[in-house]
């Protein structure tokens, strides 16, 4: 008999640049978490998908482009990875830089809510990613 515990495959999905690609991430999120049985923080997971992808939309999505929406499970975790094609770096606002204005409160979230987060350079754009660990 195999013991060998495999781990749930990775899933993606491409959204455009739309109001309704939000909603539609965050719904595709949980149709994962309940598949692979994840409880908790799913609604940790869930709100730094809805940050992330926003930010996608807002910032990082040219006209006519979209974004592309990765989950990845780790041996004890969950990878959340949103790519987009648009140029810049996104930055949590800095302590005594005062309030934030109308951008940097959702990567606030995702730094408060994840275990890691960060940016990483792809041709063209970014990768904005954060993880969760297991329970």
């Amino acid at each position: 008999m195999n013991t060998e515990t495999r781990l749930p495959s990775p899933r993606e999905r491409f959204y455009r640049r739309e109001r309704r690609s939000v909603p539609a991430a965050r719904a595709f999120t949980r149709g994962a978490l309940a598949d692979w049985s994840v409880t908790g923080r799913a609604d940790d997971v869930l709100l730094c998908v809805s940050e992330l992808a926003t930010n996608a939309l807002v910032h990082g999505a040219p006209p006519g482009r979209g974004f592309l929406l990765r989950l990845l499970p780790y041996d004890d975790g969950l990878r959340v990875e949103v790519h987009d094609s648009g140029d810049g770096v996104p930055a949590v606002p800095q302590p005594g830089a005062g309030e934030p204005g109308e951008g940097g409160r959702g990567l606030l979230l995702v730094a408060e809510l994840a275990d890691k987060w960060g940016v990483d350079g792809r041709s063209p754009g970014k990768v904005v990613w954060c993880e969760f660990a297991g329970p």
